[in-house]
């Protein structure tokens, strides 16, 4: 037991920091794989992987493989939440940063539907599943790492740092597309320019080395290996291994004793990732699109680039807030300003103006930084260290089939059917309603003691020093 309690002790600021920025780094290359598929999804792939269909019908085939990457993303919670609730959330993260390092880098480098047909777009599904098994991963194993290392009275702060990722991989997406967009010929770019943001994820492979080598695993999973090795003969150990075996896997355990808890962070989680891959995917094909704004590409790239360097800050300062507040209330309040600003959007955004486009983003991205800047803790801290990455990751992950997967092809079959963002924006107030919802149903968590066995052994330690307590 001593080995619990030695390594009880609050790791050094410095460390949490160094933990945190890690996470964020990793965070960021795997949601810019992920996201340049989104914005190539929007530009570039109707054209080369769909050109027999229609301008509409390429769009919505499109934005359909862009959707099976969301489909995959609950396969890749249940496959890592098992791998990370097991043997750790450091080897589950690595895992999964390596694994998308390599998809986006092949589609880069495979051939379009003028080459070899109908198995480009089939090879376009393939590799977009496998990055959607890899971000269902990534995104538990980031923010455990984070808010698992992290003292209770900061965890909303360090884990927003995970959080950060989602608008740094936009930054670095968008901003690629547009350096290479602007320097090349539309005809070079349409050619070979797009590969280009794809073949550099191999980054990410080196940011997972670096993990692999140079950080140990949180404190909480740590502690719990540590407590279950020292309180077993080697007679229990064999049969925890044998019930462990029988039980397959720890997401059995999250939704036999978390089911409810589940399904309500999924719905928590539908209107900030329904209106996010809105704002950074959906509205570049709808302000581009010749029939309804017909502006630059560059344009449209330039306004979602501003507001998502505007989301980084937002991200801290509500993760912080909720430190000192609490997680629900900043949610829920985020959830209805995001719901009403949908009315305000779509106006701002026909008048065709840059300035007027970036400001109903910026605000856009703000009242949703109040949900998602404090997500990474409150999700942390509804489920308990043994089945946290699996319950945290089924959360989030089911969440984004009903959100972000469906909300460009909702969206452009609103627009088509009605011819009007009305149509759009009642969609966006209907999923800010189900989050308002899930939210208040759930508890509040910031009080919650995340490493269950350093807490039982501080209070042992307590008992013992004083026999009246």
């Amino acid at each position: 037991m001593a080995s619990v309690s030695a390594g009880a002790q609050q790791a050094p600021e410095r460390d949490i920091t160094r933990v945190a920025l890690t996470a964020c780094a990793g965070s960021s290359i795997e949601w810019y794989d992920f996201f340049i598929y989104g914005t190539a999804a929007a530009l570039v792939f109707p054209a080369l992987f769909f050109p027999e269909s229609s301008a509409l019908a390429g769009t919505l085939l499109s934005f359909s493989t862009f959707a099976v990457g969301f489909f995959a993303r609950p396969v890749g919670g249940v496959i890592f939440g098992h791998f990370g609730d097991r043997v750790g959330r450091k080897k589950a993260l690595v895992t999964a940063l390596v694994m998308m390092g390599i998809a986006t880098t092949l589609i880069g480098l495979m051939p379009t539907y003028a080459t070899i047909g109908v198995l480009a777009p089939i090879l376009l599904v393939l590799f977009r599943f496998i990055q959607g098994l890899a971000v269902g991963g990534q995104w538990g194993g980031a923010v455990l790492l984070a808010t698992e290392s992290a003292p209770r009275n900061r965890r909303g702060f360090y884990g927003s740092f995970a959080q950060i990722g989602v608008p740094v991989g936009v930054i670095l997406a968008n901003l690629l597309f547009l350096l290479i967009s602007s320097t090349l010929a539309p005809e070079a770019f349409q050619a070979w320019g797009w590969r280009i943001p794809f073949l550099m994820s191999i980054v990410l492979i080196g940011i997972g080395l670096y993990i692999q080598l140079r950080l140990e695993d949180t404190p909480a999973f740590r502690h719990l290996q540590e407590y279950r090795e020292s309180h077993q003969t080697e007679e229990e150990r064999e049969e925890a291994r044998l019930a462990a075996e029988a039980q397959r896997s720890p997401i059995i355990e999250a939704f036999r004793d978390y089911w409810k808890q589940i399904l309500l962070a999924a719905g928590a989680f539908v209107s900030i990732n329904a209106n996010f891959y809105i704002f950074i995917t959906f509205i570049i094909a709808y302000g581009t699109n010749p029939d309804i704004l017909g502006l630059p590409q560059t344009t449209m790239l330039a306004a979602v680039l501003i507001a998502s360097v505007f989301q980084i800050p937002a991200l801290l300062v509500f993760a912080g807030y909720s430190d000192r507040v609490g997680r629900r209330g900043i949610y829920m309040l985020g959830a209805a300003l995001l719901g009403a600003w949908a009315f305000v959007l779509w106006p701002l955004a026909n008048t065709g103006s840059f300035i007027l486009i970036s400001l109903a983003l910026v605000v856009g991205q703000a009242f949703l930084s109040m949900m998602y800047g404090p997500q990474a803790a409150f999700y942390s801290e509804i489920f308990t260290t043994r089945v946290r990455y699996s319950g945290a990751s089924l959360g989030y992950q089911i969440g984004s089939i009903f959100g972000g997967a469906l909300a460009p092809i909702i969206a452009t079959a609103l627009l088509a059917e009605f011819g009007s963002w009305v149509a759009i924006a009642v969609y966006q107030l209907f999923l800010s309603l189900v989050t308002l919802v899930c939210v208040f149903l759930l508890t509040e968590t910031y009080q919650n003691e995340m490493d269950e066995v350093r807490a039982a052994t501080n209070r042992r330690t307590a008992g013992v020093q004083d026999p009246t307590a």
